[in-house]
């Protein structure tokens, strides 16, 4: 008997280590992802390929049932995790537990300068992305701000390379710590929503690669970005979802880039270059005829049945499908079927602290005369708090980024709670903008209806305002369409809603104003020297109120710097000077070239409103003469600047110090500078911290369009140390030779 359950044990063992031995290698994540790529590609069926190349639903793709391979679930960001929708409709589901933290729009984040909120900002977004199992984030966005009346600037991080470059890489870190992937988006030269599925940009090779690309590149190479977003719109005549150029020969063959292209949504219109070109998983397409009414057309993308009747007919082969299919599955070892990642967390304490610390990081100081600001608590009676940017919730609308936060706490709620008992904080409405409260199914709740005239609203204003010890106007954009909202371009420069004519009369009965600019764009200010300070707000999401006090009260001393540059007028900037914008006949030309923001204003010689990387601060701090540890550099040497850095005021503050370098004999016209560092230093009343960057030769280099290389030449060079782009320190020579 002992024998024969010996003989039984023997055999199970026997047969659980076969088991083993035969476990599919797709399915054994000790095993090499590529090798698993392969081995999962190799048993399926040409169904099932054609499957996971497009979309089944909404904001999902196949996986393979058969092998036990999972769906892939996205979800818009880039600030908040979207809430449910139907499975084949753009109507909420009706979730309740879908409620999300939102996250300070991008803008605010570039403007912290700080790589360190960037990686905090992608983990708890990420965090929120995997608990609500999610396996691909639709976010960050990083396009170039070229024009300050594209709706969807707010989405992005600013004007300069670098710094998106810099801001983007940690962000994307963040966000796949949680096996949730980034998909950096919109890839690329999407900079206007006028026209934006059809207009086609016509930019030369130096801008592209100077200007356009660098984040990107820095995303894919630095980030380890897993998914990039194909563009809406069109360059080289090819759609930039399914764009040869950009897609095969730069993001693939250039950079070398192993993740899986996505295309955004509706953003397919041609099966073959679909095919040849790079996209790697169709969203969101209305094909043969079918309008954005249809129901379950997916059959019926681009990838999908016109595909596999092509490889029936002959008309073309497998490799490209298996290609496409190596990258989804690539995607999904990553994300769904990485059994190592964390559970997440939604709505958490943490997570609003988080927004809470960019919002404040984020604001802007723009003008503080006479120390206007901070307000002092102890000799204020009464604040009257003016503006409908002052009640209105901003997290809904505005495009794809809308959301359902969990709450979100409005500038005057903010000034409330903070103030308590100390002094009297009354609102006026002040105008009447956009009354409305719904954004695809999501309702605010709020009713701001209002049937006042202009007249009646302004004589409110005044009275509230004129017997203020300080008068906070709370107003700016929204994200209504024609202002910071995706699907369309803003009409022009100037405020909304006879703002500036109330700002002007606030001025008028009470010179102690602050003016609160809610935007995520520039807007023109013809009251600029009647204002004694001006905060510049941003979309802040949850915690807005919250922060907005915190600054406005001085609890956290401001250190935000503008990520791009307030024009005075429209024409100062190159896109609406030399450039087109938005072009005609669906043509775009981006005839500034290389001089973008600061480029240009520096180049013309055009004194800005408010520079590029300007920003104050409630204490001053002196910067000391600029040391370089060599005068002279080779092309594979490093040189490193110092330069010390005082706070000389009395309370604690944080400067963004900024290294531009200037070639001063080119063979190619070049900018005046460009910023090529940059560090954010915290320091203690007195306290002197010496600050350093150092550089090689990338930092020296231009694109040549002629030879398809980055340049340095040798020669006289200059490196500026600053404030901003226009308030320079000090600065000092240095050869490359």
């Amino acid at each position: 008997m002992k024998t024969i359950k010996l003989v039984s044990l023997l055999l199970l063992f026997a047969m659980a280590a076969n088991s083993q031995e035969k476990k599919a290698i797709y399915l054994d994540d000790t095993k090499p992802i590529e090798d698993r790529v392969e081995d999962a590609l190799s048993r399926m069926t040409l169904d099932e390929k054609i499957a996971i190349v497009h979309a089944q639903s909404k904001f999902s793709s196949p996986g393979v049932a058969r092998l036990g391979i999972p769906e892939l679930w996205m979800t818009d960001g880039p600030h908040g995790i979207r809430p449910e929708v139907l499975w084949d409709e753009w109507e909420q589901a009706g979730w309740t537990n879908d409620s999300c933290i939102a996250f300070p729009a991008l803008t605010c984040l570039a403007s912290t300068w700080n790589e360190d909120l960037s990686l905090l900002y992608g983990q708890s977004i990420g965090e929120e992305a995997r608990y609500r199992e999610k396996d691909v984030l639709l976010g960050p966005g990083i396009n170039i701000y070229r024009s300050p009346l594209n709706g969807r600037n707010f989405e992005y991080m600013g004007e300069d390379p670098y710094l998106a470059s810099q801001m983007v890489v940690p962000y994307i870190k963040g966000v796949q710590q949680n096996g949730v992937a980034a998909c950096v988006k919109h890839y690329a030269l999407n900079n206007q929503e006028t026209d934006r599925h059809t207009i086609n940009v016509n930019v030369d090779d130096r801008a592209l690669y100077e200007i356009y690309l660098p984040a990107f590149k820095a995303a894919v190479q630095e980030g380890g970005a897993w998914a990039i977003m194909g563009s809406y719109n069109r360059y080289q005549n090819q759609q930039g979802c399914h764009n040869e150029r950009l897609l095969v020969e730069i993001l693939r063959n250039e950079w070398g880039f192993d993740g899986a292209v996505v295309s955004d949504w509706g953003g397919v219109h041609n099966t073959m270059e679909a095919i040849k070109n790079g996209l790697d998983l169709e969203f969101g397409t209305w094909t043969d005829g079918l309008t954005m009414g249809a129901t379950n057309s997916y059959d019926n993308y681009h990838l999908a049945n016109p595909y596999r009747e092509l490889i029936k007919k002959g008309e073309v082969g497998t490799e490209e499908l298996d290609q496409k299919v190596r990258n989804v599955l690539r995607l999904n070892f990553r994300t769904a079927m990485n059994r190592n990642k964390p559970w997440g967390s939604m709505g958490s304490p943490e997570h609003a602290a988080a927004a809470r610390k960019i919002a404040e990081e984020g604001i802007v100081l723009l003008k503080n005369e006479k120390n206007t600001l901070p307000i002092d608590l102890n000799k204020t009676d009464k604040i009257a708090v003016i503006g409908e940017n002052a009640i209105k919730m901003m997290t809904v609308g505005g495009g794809s980024s809308s959301l359902k936060a969990l709450y979100e706490i409005s500038p005057l709620d903010g000034m409330r709670n903070r103030v308590g008992d100390k002094a009297e904080v009354v609102y006026a409405r002040g105008y009447v903008g956009d009354a409305s409260g719904s954004y695809n199914g999501v309702v605010t709740g709020q009713n701001l209806s209002d049937d006042r005239s202009p007249e009646e609203l302004t004589k409110e204003a005044l009275e509230v305002a004129q017997d203020a010890d300080v008068v906070i106007f709370v107003g700016g954009l929204n994200k209504s369409q024609h202002q910071d909202s995706e699907g369309a371009d803003r009409l022009g420069l100037d405020l909304p809603y006879y703002q500036d004519e109330l700002i002007r009369k606030l001025a008028d009965v009470n010179k102690k104003l602050v003016v609160v600019n809610i935007s995520g764009n520039a807007v023109a200010m013809p009251w600029v020297d009647e204002v004694p300070a001006i905060v510049q707000g941003w979309f802040l999401g949850s915690e807005t109120g919250s922060a907005l006090a915190s600054v406005l009260v001085g609890d956290a001393n401001p250190s935000g710097k503008l990520p791009f540059t307030f024009p005075v007028k429209l024409e100062d900037n190159s896109a609406h000077s030399i450039g087109e914008f938005p072009g005609e006949d669906g043509q775009v030309h981006y005839n500034e070239g290389i001089f973008v923001g600061y480029r240009w204003q520096e180049k013309e010689n055009i004194e800005p409103l408010f520079s590029f990387g300007h920003g104050l601060s409630y204490t001053t701090f002196k910067y000391g003469k600029v040391s370089a540890d060599k005068k002279v550099m080779i092309p594979e040497g490093k040189l490193t600047f110092s330069v010390d850095v005082t706070n000389t005021g009395k309370r604690e503050g944080a400067e963004i110090v900024q290294l531009f370098i200037s070639d001063l004999k080119s063979s190619l016209p070049r900018p005046a500078k460009e910023l090529k560092a940059f560090k954010k230093v915290s320091l203690q009343p007195g306290e002197t911290k010496s600050v350093t960057f150092t550089i090689d030769k990338s930092a020296l280099s231009f694109f040549d369009a002629d030879t398809h290389e980055w340049v340095a030449e040798s020669g006289e060079f200059e490196a500026l140390v600053g404030a901003s782009s226009a308030e320079v320190k000090d600065k000092i020579k240095f050869e490359l030779r």
